[in-house]
């Protein structure tokens, strides 16, 4: 494993964050695995020097966050590890048990470290902005998080970059705790966060954490066609039908398989390399469900892809509508 440090933050994490939003309860989503199956999962990615672990409170509901605890518990050293979780997406749907209001960040932030069994928190991260409450609310009650030691850094996740822009600029100005991390849509079949965002994130030193990196599983050469709904979680996420529904979102995808072919490798590695390859980007945030999954990962790390490859899996990429900044959340928790 390679590891790099978040952002200017001096913490150390791995080239590869486990998302744990596929561990939790399969009465949440058909696809989520039970806390026993999840096990194999953790104890492989410690294993393997993953030391970057992401969660949020809104996924199977706090049962997430109470598996991931409970076996990185068993299986890590708690002083050598990373542990993200996030906060914004009600947990039910009765008075300020959602977004991000000073109230709702505190308590949240307790019911998170008792689910996560912790009794700090190293990087919380608002799942998206709050537009009913005022950023300085929002960014003095996390900062008064981290004084009160219950949060080591904070981090943004998925927004315009004039708004990222402006919530560092409140920080700063009021000598607030800033954005370490900005976790955000992008992979090779959705690149619009090249735009803005990521020539942001390189001025600031903000550490980049994507999420979804293999377009809900595409680029990781699961599917036949656009639109496919052969794998359990695409026929019930439905994200994919929103995010990825451009007939050059293939052609990325066939670009992938090609370039994979050519290397003897998994598409997979090749669109993780890919991403690896930003300078911006300091650990994709990779769900799995299958412990080849977890390997291809990992594998992904040591591969140095050339500038004609680079320019080969590039290429056919065509520029899309901005998405995945809100995406459609029931109470069952639709989000990513």
């Amino acid at each position: 494993m390679r590891y790099t440090t978040l952002g200017r933050t001096g913490v150390q994490v791995s080239r590869i964050c486990l998302g744990c939003m596929s561990y939790g309860s399969s009465q949440w989503r058909p696809w989520v695995l039970e806390a026993e199956d999840a096990a194999p999962f953790f104890r492989r990615a410690v294993e393997a020097g993953i030391n970057f672990f992401d969660t949020a409170d809104m996924y199977s509901m706090g049962a997430s966050e109470e598996v991931t605890g409970r076996w990185l518990r068993e299986y890590a050293a708690r002083d050598e590890i990373v542990v993200a979780t996030k906060v914004f997406f009600p947990m039910n749907d009765r008075p300020n048990m959602g977004g991000l209001s000073r109230k709702h960040i505190q308590q949240a932030c307790e019911d998170s470290l008792r689910r996560l069994g912790l009794d700090t928190i190293d990087l919380y991260q608002i799942h998206r902005l709050d537009p009913k409450t005022p950023l300085d609310e929002m960014l003095a009650a996390l900062d008064q998080l981290v004084t009160q030691g219950k949060v080591r850094y904070i981090g943004a996740s998925s927004m315009h970059a004039w708004e990222f822009q402006r919530t560092l600029s409140v920080s700063e100005r009021n000598g607030w705790a800033r954005f370490a991390s900005m976790q955000n849509h992008y992979n090779l079949v959705y690149r619009e966060e090249e735009r803005e965002m990521l020539p942001l994130c390189e001025l600031e030193e903000i550490g980049v954490i994507p999420w979804s990196p293999l377009a809900r599983g595409m680029l990781a050469g699961t599917r036949t066609k656009l639109g496919d709904q052969s794998t359990t979680r695409s026929e019930s996420d439905g994200l994919d039908q929103i995010l990825y529904d451009q007939p050059s979102d293939w052609d990325v995808v066939e670009a992938v398989k090609k370039v994979a072919e050519q290397r003897g490798e998994a598409p997979a590695r090749v669109a993780l390399a890919w991403l690896l390859s930003k300078p911006a980007v300091a650990a994709p945030i990779v769900g799995a469900t299958k412990l080849h999954h977890l390997e291809d990962a990992v594998a992904a790390v040591e591969i140095d892809l050339t500038e004609d490859e680079i320019a080969a899996l590039e290429e056919p990429y065509r520029p899309h509508p901005v998405r995945g900044m809100a995406p459609p959340v029931s109470r069952s928790g639709a989000g990513r």
